[in-house]
């Protein structure tokens, strides 16, 4: 597969294949697999290059299995016959739940709490990367960030990301938590472009772009928006999925991006992989 770093050179550079797995799916469907089926998932994204899995404490059914994505996650890689040592595993602490109800703690004690539950759960000594999940309208930013730069001065934590920040967000960071700083994770797609600027921005700036809902506006059987068909045209010319075509459209648009499109089937992660040796022509993009 494709290659693509995460880090710099204070930090240490972590190459991973250009797909990702986002791993959320495993525990929030409403159809979720089995155990034994969400393994397998797991199982085929690593046989098919992927060596970034997403994941989140939060990712659950609700606040009664709080953590259950992790366990999965973890239990999945230990009982992978291969080599595991170049998986990066990137979780997020910062969303709560409450009942089905997703809530937000970003407050310092609450960070340092949940990532060492997360350490715990998924086994290791020190978390690949860590991101703030969603900023918390009840603490500063600037705390936030504070904390996450006492996560990694204390070892628990080598890299860190945030997720649905804004420029200025994305630069305050930048600042507190300095080169340990490496990722945003954003919604960005075909059908949600209002992240553009954050894309640019992090490209100019080296920092990783892990787009969520990766597929917003792009479906199988035709359009969601606009924009679709062109897509789907594309995908009929080459012979591929339309998911594929949207996965290589996606790592076009900068060599920072590194999508983590959902799976809870094999076949989808492994139809996903194959976007990473996809190239569209300029027409194509241009379309």
């Amino acid at each position: 597969m494709q290659q693509r770093t995460i880090g710099n050179d204070t930090v240490g550079r972590v190459t991973v294949g250009a797909i990702g797995l986002g791993a959320m799916p495993l525990s929030t469907k409403e159809d979720r697999p089995s155990p034994a089926e969400a393994e397998k998932v797991v199982h085929a994204a690593l046989d098919a290059g992927v060596t970034l899995i997403d994941t989140a404490d939060a990712y659950a059914r609700d606040d009664s299995e709080f953590g259950h994505n992790e366990r999965v996650v973890a239990r999945a890689l230990a009982a992978y016959g291969g080599d595991t040592s170049s998986v990066l595993v990137a979780t997020k602490g910062g969303h709560t739940r409450e009942g089905v109800d997703w809530t937000l703690d970003g407050s310092p004690a609450y960070l340092r709490r949940t990532a060492e539950a997360s350490l715990r759960r998924l086994g290791v000594d020190a978390i690949g990367l860590y991101q703030f999940h969603r900023p918390d309208p009840a603490t500063p930013w600037e705390e936030s960030m504070g904390a996450l730069r006492s996560l990694v001065d204390d070892g628990l934590v080598r890299m860190v990301g945030i997720s649905n920040a804004n420029i200025g967000q994305i630069d305050t960071a930048r600042e507190i938590v300095g080169d340990a700083l490496v990722s945003v994770q954003n919604q960005f797609s075909p059908g949600y472009r209002s992240s553009a600027a954050e894309l640019a921005h992090c490209a100019q700036a080296g920092l990783a772009w892990l787009p969520w809902s990766p597929f917003g506006g792009v479906s199988a059987a035709g359009s969601l928006d606009s924009t679709a068909p062109a897509f789907a045209q594309v995908a009929d010319e080459l012979g591929v999925s339309v998911y594929q075509v949207t996965l290589a459209w996606h790592l076009a648009q900068a060599d920072v991006v590194l999508p983590i499109p959902g799976a809870s089937r094999p076949e989808s992660i492994r139809d996903s992989a194959a976007a990473a040796d996809l190239t569209l022509s300029p027409d194509h993009l241009a379309r």
